[in-house]
């Protein structure tokens, strides 16, 4: 295949997949249609797997629980008034009830349980429908560590617990594991939709790390960050964090960590012959995306990346490999972390590694695996055991000196990845490759 016909495939596929987003119409219903699915058929079984059988979710209008935020339709922009969410999981009868102590059914999947003419007190329909049931636990949603999981705040918690008889007080537990379950937790009608999206998040780093858009001394970092963003708006979606793109050159030392994560510079122009590197992710049918990708700029004499770069970006690929290969299932995050940096730093590498949950959230809830300023490991969040059927930003970086340059490079990278029950594997590819940009 000629570089023409390359190129001309490459952008044939860009059409293709932007094409793929749906109207908002659409949308809403693919949404609700897998928040179906999850009640009716994933829901059951965390409960049965935390052993919990009713959990209660309580918020009010602007001030949503991040889990109750993830199971209300699709038209539902807010919860309304204070909402009151029951599910109460019979294991015997295999039924699961999913209750609203509100004035209104929740979409299609959940229905209201409180006729307000008849009972015009909400918490004595609520206390009702919980002594007709005569749960073994009363589940809400509290956490010391795991921030998504600790929803339920203490106007709404005093407002439970001050009327709630002596006799069920003793029947409170945290959600906390069955929380985090149903956030971290991805089905195989998500995993359809996340291919897609991750393949859209790749496009739109393609195309902003191109000569459509980079003008050698004229471009500048934060003129790539506002294509994106602008891009992610013209398509309907959104981001969610504020992208960053940042340069590694010859003639500039290598900043720290902090330096990288937090006090970029802005208006940095883009020259002929500097290493590129950009942070994005994109939000599409309630999902998230995490990517780092590399990209540098020919100089005039370069027909492709120099092989010291190609090189260095190898390693970051073998990193990824040690880490992903030490995924199994019960291990921490503090398990994988450890033993990845072991392996790692025996074959020669300087890595850091600090990859998180993907999904329902960005930065999501479940196995913290290394954060970048803890390379030790993670109190609590890093104690987490690897389920399968979850998803990952699999976040990392690895330090390499170039002779050529006479200073070190990072290698950063960031894919979203899928552990399930063949093992983990890659959500839409990994970049394998620096990305060469040619400018005339």
């Amino acid at each position: 295949m000629t570089k023409k016909a390359f190129i001309l495939g490459c952008c044939i596929l860009a059409q293709l997949s932007f094409a793929q987003i749906v109207p908002l119409r659409e949308r809403a219903k693919i949404e609700d249609d897998i928040l179906k699915d999850r009640f009716d058929n994933l829901l059951p079984q965390l409960m049965d797997r935390t052993n919990i059988d009713m959990w209660i979710l309580i918020s009010r209008e602007y001030n949503e629980d991040p889990v109750l935020r993830t199971m209300l339709p699709s038209t539902w922009l807010n919860a309304r008034r204070r909402t009151v969410l029951v599910f109460y999981r019979s294991k015997q009868k295999n039924t699961i009830e999913k209750l609203a102590v509100a004035r209104y059914n929740v979409g299609e999947n959940i229905t209201s349980a409180w006729q307000k003419e008849k009972q015009p007190d909400q918490w004595e329909a609520l206390f009702a429908l919980i002594k007709e049931r005569n749960p073994q636990k009363i589940a809400l949603n509290m956490s010391k560590h795991f921030a998504i999981a600790d929803g339920l705040v203490k106007t709404d918690y005093d407002w439970f617990t001050e009327k709630l008889p002596e006799s069920y007080k003793s029947k409170i537990t945290s959600s906390e594991k069955l929380a985090i379950a149903w956030i971290e937790t991805r089905t195989e009608k998500e995993m359809q939709l996340f291919e897609q999206l991750t393949q859209i998040t790749h496009d739109i780093i393609a195309e902003t790390f191109s000569d459509k858009v980079i003008k050698p001394s004229q471009t500048t970092t934060d003129d790539l960050v506002w294509y994106m963003r602008q891009k992610v708006n013209d398509l309907g979606l959104q981001t969610w964090f504020h992208p960053t793109v940042d340069i590694q050159r010859s003639s500039e030392k290598l900043g720290s960590h902090i330096t990288s994560f937090s006090k970029r510079p802005g208006e940095n122009i883009i020259q002929k012959g500097d290493l590129l590197h950009c942070d994005f992710g994109i939000t599409y049918l309630r999902l998230n995306t995490d990517c780092q990708q590399h990209a540098y700029v020919l100089k005039d004499d370069e027909t492709d990346v120099p092989k010291f770069l190609t090189s260095a970006f190898q390693k970051g690929n073998r990193l990824q490999d040690i880490l992903t290969a030490n995924y199994i299932e019960g291990k921490t995050g503090n398990e994988i972390l450890s033993k990845s940096l072991k392996e790692a730093k025996q074959e020669g590498l300087r890595p850091s590694i600090y990859t998180h949950p993907l999904g329902l959230y960005g930065h999501s809830s479940g196995s913290t695996i290394g954060m970048w300023d803890s390379q030790g490991g993670v109190p609590v969040n890093g104690d987490y055991p690897l389920h399968r059927n979850t998803a990952y930003a699999i976040e990392l970086n690895t330090t390499v000196h170039i002779k050529a340059w006479n200073r070190d490079i990072r290698i950063m990278l960031e894919e979203p990845g899928f552990y399930g029950k063949d093992g983990f594997r890659y959500i839409n590819k990994r970049q394998e490759a620096i990305i060469p940009v040619k400018v005339r």
